[in-house]
């Protein structure tokens, strides 16, 4: 009985259930399907959105029953549709077993690719302070292998949507477009080489191309160092990649993404449209407006960029504010004012019966 509550780890557990809770359920395909959820009719794709929801969240009540069972057991009643409390108690249910038969690895394997390069792309914007809503050009993607990037194309557009980039370019490893660096883990060398050291370092300084690409690709090089074969792997090295102008480079293990960080006037455009929505949509919210409520948005001449991103992206802010108009006015009456994109607008709202078709 002991060796088995050895094996017991609570804790442990708990906290995989939270990152899977956090990252991958709310996080990300709660967070990228809320069209899914939003879309009017009750079609097939709505339906297969809400019962994948659905499976998940009974399974982490399930799970979590042991270590939250008051929590997960009103829980589990609200998703069994009990509201008397009449119904059966999630501690009375089966507990979880994997069923293999449903697991999808190369489709997992996808959804880390397009993760990990989200990841390293809102690393870059956030290092060049360039806000998610301000929509960017272009990524460079080294390829490591054709699966690569048959993986990276088959999630191309739910990255490009999740960072708000127009086009992943592929590039090979050889193309010279982006030049690698590579220098030794000298904490886990040193331990190993101690006064052989600075020799060593002095070798990996001047590895090839293709020497980086075998650590990188076969997990291992084989070199000659003082009369002597040895093998290094990917942890006795750190590679990474040089900056070109224009660009920003991030890398995380066998994953590089270079960002275009160039702002045209257009793409500014488009990112000023982009905040004036989200502004908007606040507004919304306070005024108390239901989704589906009718609105017309009246906003102040200014700035001549604000003015032609306006009129560029007038249909888009209209579709997603569900607007019936958008007037440009030399002045505007009951303006409240907005910081949008770093640009104080006066922008009014008529709303209910103040609107009519």
């Amino acid at each position: 009985m002991e060796e088995a509550y050895e094996d017991y780890e609570p804790t442990r557990a708990t906290r995989l259930i939270q990152d899977f809770t956090i990252d991958d359920l709310s996080n990300w395909y709660v967070r990228l399907n809320r069209k899914r959820f939003w879309v009017g009719e009750y079609s097939e794709d709505k339906r297969a959105a809400y019962q994948t929801l659905h499976t998940c969240l009974t399974t982490i009540a399930k799970l979590s029953s042991p270590v939250a069972p008051f929590f997960m057991e009103r829980m589990y009643k609200d998703l069994q549709g009990d509201r008397d409390g009449s119904g059966v108690s999630v501690h009375l249910t089966d507990f979880p077993k994997v069923d293999t038969a449903v697991v999808d690895q190369e489709l997992e394997e996808k959804m880390q690719i397009a993760q990990r390069v989200s990841s390293l792309v809102h690393s870059l914007r956030k290092k060049h302070k360039i806000r998610v809503r301000q929509p960017l050009s272009r990524i460079l993607v080294p390829v490591l292998n054709q699966h690569y990037q048959q993986q990276v194309e088959a999630v191309e557009d739910l990255i490009l949507t999740e960072v708000n980039v127009k086009n992943i370019e592929f590039v090979s490893d050889d193309s010279g477009v982006l030049v690698k660096k590579i220098k030794p883990n000298f904490r886990k060398l040193g331990q190993e080489y101690g006064a052989k050291m600075k020799d060593l370092a002095s070798r990996i300084n001047t590895f090839t191309a293709e020497e980086i690409s075998k650590v990188e690709l076969e997990g291992k090089v084989e070199i000659d160092f003082l009369g002597s074969t040895i093998t290094l792997t990917p942890e006795d090295v750190e590679i990474s990649y040089q900056d070109i102008p224009g660009w920003s480079v991030a890398h995380e293990g066998t994953i590089t993404v270079a960002l275009d960080i160039t702002i045209s006037d257009e793409l500014k455009q488009e990112g000023i449209a982009r905040d004036l929505v989200n502004r908007i949509q606040n507004l919304r919210k306070e005024t108390g407006l239901d989704v589906q409520d009718k609105i017309r948005i009246s906003v102040q001449k200014g700035d001549e960029m604000v003015n032609a991103a306006l009129e560029k992206n007038k249909k888009y802010i209209c579709l997603e504010t569900q607007a019936l108009s958008l007037e440009l006015a030399d002045k505007v009456k009951d303006a409240k004012a907005l910081d949008v994109d770093d640009y104080e607008l006066l922008v009014s709202i008529q709303v209910g019966e103040l609107v009519k078709d």
